[in-house]
């Protein structure tokens, strides 16, 4: 039984294309084993690539077989010991032949399965497959880029207005150099003689010896100064162009979280994980990803992650305090003809008594129009989660966000309450949209 196998040496990055083919063609495998791991890896892990185990049915390499109903073929079986050369033997009947299936293991272990190493943006992009940024119609995201022209050499053709007159002259000179052309000087001063000895009142015969001689240089030199001419075409140069990709969208991630004594170190933690997850979503769709921390208790001041994260702090609950803190950032670096706004912000719900109405009046009236998308997460104790499942019920932010909700489509709210709870949530705030007709 034959079996042909394409075993030629690649070129560098050869390779790349079966690659890709052989997940395309396993998409559904391993797309199945990705979403499993996802369950079980935490945040920090989710960068790195994934070994999975996929089935081997339906991942075999392409095997020609001969037909055993037609076709002549001569064979010599081992151990043959009824028939000699010349002899006819029959045929097995249709279907007559053994099962291709496997053969089961005596031990009950049967054939390992296949294992596959995917890289991070492998991994990445089978996590991203059915997600996508919302309002996509606001802004454009990294696939969509705009071409500048950028200088990229020299030709010998292009439009006036490129001519390098540098490098034209450069070529020029070094050409009139090479062939060894007269310089107009030389053909001055022999004309200069040749009008000295004109001007002469009697010339003798050396005179008019020496004036045709001269004459005859002259029309030497002048002969070679038009064959070889002071600029030629092929000396002319013209700044070359060629148009560069260039990213016409740049995103920023805004984190505000609360840190005064009610967010404990299980809610940051939580907080954390999104915020990384939402992080690294951005970074597969923008070129550039700024992040600005803003924290908050009854101040709200722009950190570093390590204090964002660690740093501890007392004070009550003003939310308020973050979201003047947030206009002031966009307003001072990152304007939105520039910039897609995107803001994440974590709390435990608890909010300064009126506070939550100043929050619902900035977001509406100042930073909802700037922002690309709004995600609010609400972190709630594990054994309230079954208690707060209807979004009616909540804090008194989290029911005045419901009225920012249901007036703007870029706004997003849930809660969380384990670490299990982070992946679902936030693919049903990305989750990809329908395609409007």
């Amino acid at each position: 039984m034959p079996q042909f196998v394409d075993r030629r040496l690649n070129p560098k990055d050869k390779s790349l294309g079966n690659r890709q083919r052989f997940i395309r063609r396993a998409r559904a495998h391993i797309k199945q084993v990705v979403n499993e791991s996802i369950r079980e890896r935490k945040v920090t892990d989710i960068a790195s690539g994934e070994s999975i185990s996929i089935p081997t049915k339906g991942i075999e390499e392409p095997q020609f077989h001969h037909s055993a109903r037609n076709g002549r073929r001569e064979r010599v079986f081992p151990g043959n010991k009824e028939f000699v050369s010349g002899d006819e033997i029959a045929k097995p009947p249709s279907g007559g032949g053994e099962g291709g299936g496997k053969e089961g293991a005596e031990s009950g272990e049967g054939e390992d399965e296949f294992r596959f190493v995917l890289t991070r943006d492998e991994f990445l992009d089978l996590f991203f497959d059915d997600l996508e940024l919302p309002d996509l119609e606001k802004t454009s995201l990294r696939e969509v880029v705009a071409y500048k022209p950028q200088r990229a050499g020299h030709t010998t053709s292009g439009t006036q207005t490129n001519l390098n007159v540098l490098r034209t002259m450069r070529n020029s000179f070094a050409r009139r150099l090479a062939l060894r052309r007269p310089r107009l000087a030389d053909a001055e001063e022999i004309e200069r003689q040749i009008f000295a000895l004109e001007g002469e009142a009697r010339p003798t015969q050396a005179t008019a010896a020496r004036l045709a001689e001269l004459r005859q240089e002259l029309e030497v030199l002048n002969r070679k100064r038009r064959a070889v001419p002071f600029i030629d075409p092929m000396d002319v140069r013209f700044n070359r162009f060629e148009l560069q990709p260039q990213p016409n969208t740049k995103a920023v991630m805004i984190c505000m979280m609360d840190v005064s004594g009610s967010m404990g170190e299980r809610e940051k933690e939580l907080a954390k994980r999104f915020f990384v997850l939402l992080h690294m979503f951005l970074e597969r769709r923008y070129e550039r990803t700024d992040v600005v921390f803003i924290r908050h208790t009854h101040e709200a001041s722009e950190v570093d992650e390590e204090t964002f994260f660690y740093s501890r702090e007392t004070g009550g609950t003003v939310v308020s305090t973050a979201l003047k803190e947030m206009l002031k950032v966009v307003g001072d670096r990152y304007p939105t003809k520039e910039w897609n706004i995107y803001a994440a912000q974590a709390s435990d719900g608890e909010n300064f008594t009126g506070d939550s109405a100043r929050c619902v009046a900035l977001l509406e009236e100042e930073l909802m129009p700037l922002c690309q998308y709004y995600a609010y997460v609400e972190i709630v104790d594990e054994r309230e989660a079954e208690l707060v499942l209807d979004s009616q019920s909540g804090a008194a932010l989290w029911r005045s966000y419901r009225t920012v909700a249901g007036n703007w489509p870029n706004f997003a709210m849930k809660r969380i309450a384990r670490p299990g709870d982070i992946y679902p949530v936030f693919r049903e705030l990305f989750a990809r949209q329908a395609t409007k007709t």
